[in-house]
């Protein structure tokens, strides 16, 4: 599996250590790597096809997890999918993005499809979990005046959390090919608004956390100063217009159907880790 260093990745790896299955950690820095029970670590990057066809060479499950944001992000997927068929491995699980499509409107969820695509035609099984915006994100989006500025309208979101995202992996994973060929929707148990997130933030707090919807003009001339590139900028800003065309108002009941337990409300998220807004807090 990739991704064992990161949110989410790391919580999948403690998951299947926990239920005693052998994995093999493939990280960019082994100093990095979770110290886990039956767990192997590999050095390996999607950038370096050699090194991830010898990382993954007599595995029998790929646990891919989407690399950070780059501007050839959709090569480095392909290039990591190749070498799975080429080592031999048997099906992909691959933690892909709600509404992926080859014209969606959020950016970087067009890598989403596109690897998606790849992934059918390599003839490997295969299934994909389209994860909806992370609950752990939202505390992030408000600046230190308790103001989250987007161009997200009154659009909904299925927030999940990344507990419920690692949960429903590590059910696929450790379910096997019962799973092959499927796609889930994984998602919180409701859609809310930016204005929502907002007052269950102001809740949390104790101190007035608001929402401002900018127009997509704003948006860009406000992120313009962060030294990003264009194609940063324009990932950064299309994550709010999808919420604003309906893109990411997905609820299903997947996390529920693969771990047997509701998925939690950002109300129970933010009860659950305080440290998630702590920054929020501190300021106010």
């Amino acid at each position: 599996m990739t991704g064992a260093t990161g949110a989410v990745g790391g919580r999948v790896a403690a998951r299947l250590a926990e239920a005693g299955l052998a994995q093999r950690l493939v990280v960019r820095d082994p100093r990095r790597a979770p110290l886990l029970p039956k767990a192997e670590v590999a050095e390996a990057s999607y950038a370096d096809a050699a090194a991830m066809r010898r990382a993954l060479e007599g595995v029998g499950a790929f646990f891919m997890v989407s690399g950070a944001e780059d501007r050839d992000r959709l090569g480095q997927h392909k290039a990591a999918v190749d070498a799975a068929v080429e080592a031999g491995v048997e099906r992909i699980v691959y933690l892909s993005f709600v509404a992926a499509a080859p014209e969606t409107t959020f950016t970087f969820g067009r890598d989403h499809y596109h690897t998606e695509v790849h992934i059918r035609a390599s003839g490997l099984g295969f299934a994909f979990l389209r994860d909806n915006w992370y609950q752990d994100m939202l505390p992030l989006m408000a600046g230190p005046d308790g103001v989250i500025r987007g161009p997200a309208g009154v659009g909904r979101v299925g927030a999940v959390s990344r507990d419920d995202v690692a949960d429903a992996a590590a059910a696929v994973l450790l379910g096997g090919a019962e799973h092959d060929g499927r796609t889930y929707d994984v998602t919180g148990p409701e859609a809310i608004t930016l204005h929502e997130a907002a007052e269950e933030l102001t809740r949390a707090t104790g101190r007035p956390v608001t929402y401002h919807a900018e127009t997509v003009e704003e948006a860009y001339s406000s992120r313009s100063g962060y030294g990003a590139p264009d194609w940063m900028v324009e990932g950064w800003v299309t994550s709010y217009a999808a919420m604003a065309d309906g893109d990411l108002d997905v609820v299903s009941d997947a996390v529920r159907d693969l771990t047997g337990h509701a998925p939690a409300t950002f109300a129970e998220f933010l009860s659950r880790h305080p440290e998630s807004y702590r920054h929020l807090a501190e300021q106010g």
